[in-house]
């Protein structure tokens, strides 16, 4: 005869009956106190500890996850507060902007400076006369070069991150001597598809799917209400003769 099957005949508990037991009965080591002492459980060290000991060793180790979980919030937090103040003084300068070129210097500067990012693009879209004096970081097309060259990246209304295609890199910062590498792409929609805002990095890898992009978002709605008057201003600023050679 097998020990369990000795253990099972005089009625002796196996260890899954006592755990369950125990489960059943959270309060049974209450005022047990020398039983406590006398078991011993084994230790990293190679000794032997008691359940106390034990329990101490396993209270510092959620403690120690718990301030690490803690410390790791707290960062994310501080860096989401940086965030919001870099966007508000963004989304600040971009509503006392003038005109399209004072709209385009405070991107390049804001995204580069403030942001520490390598490049920063807003394309319109337009089929109608095309401002003259657009510079910097801003771009014109029409609306069916924008989707021969960026193709389903404007299907949708959210951010798309990612390394993207050189022609696709090369066609929202035309005017980089340093490739990008890695880009953040949100379609501008006010109503209809106005243009696209893009940022991006020379860090391959820096910009991908799993990154967040709310302040991204507050950015590129302020700029799909903004640009499309903005344009219209522009437009009715232009001289007859300029409307006219535009087309």
């Amino acid at each position: 005869m097998t020990d369990s099957a000795a253990r099972q005949e005089a009625g002796v508990p196996n260890a899954e009956q006592v755990a369950q037991y125990l489960r059943d009965n959270p309060d049974f080591f209450v005022g047990q106190s020398n039983l406590l002492r006398d078991l011993t459980l084994p230790h990293d060290s190679g000794r032997a500890i008691s359940l106390v000991e034990r329990q101490v060793h396993l209270f510092r180790e959620q403690r120690d996850t718990l301030r690490h979980e803690l410390a790791e919030l707290v960062g994310i937090a501080r860096q989401n507060d940086q965030l919001f103040q870099k966007s508000k003084r963004l989304l600040m300068q971009i509503i006392e902007a003038k005109n399209l070129n004072d709209m385009a210097a405070v991107i390049a500067d804001s995204i580069c400076g403030d942001f520490g990012l390598d490049a920063a693009s807003v394309i319109l879209f337009t089929d109608g006369p095309l401002p003259q004096a657009a510079q910097g970081s801003l771009h014109v097309v029409s609306p069916a070069v924008a989707h021969k060259r960026l193709g389903n990246l404007l299907d949708g209304g959210r951010a798309v991150c990612g390394q993207f295609r050189e022609s696709e890199r090369a066609f929202l910062f035309p005017d980089r001597d340093e490739p990008v590498a890695s880009v953040a792409l949100v379609p501008l929609r006010n109503h209809e598809l106005v243009g696209v805002f893009a940022i991006g990095s020379c860090i391959p890898g820096y910009f991908d799917q799993s990154m967040g992009s709310l302040f991204l978002s507050y950015i590129s709605d302020t700029l799909s209400r903004l640009l499309p008057p903005m344009v219209q201003r522009h437009l009715v600023a232009l001289p007859l003769t300029d409307i006219a050679e535009s087309r």
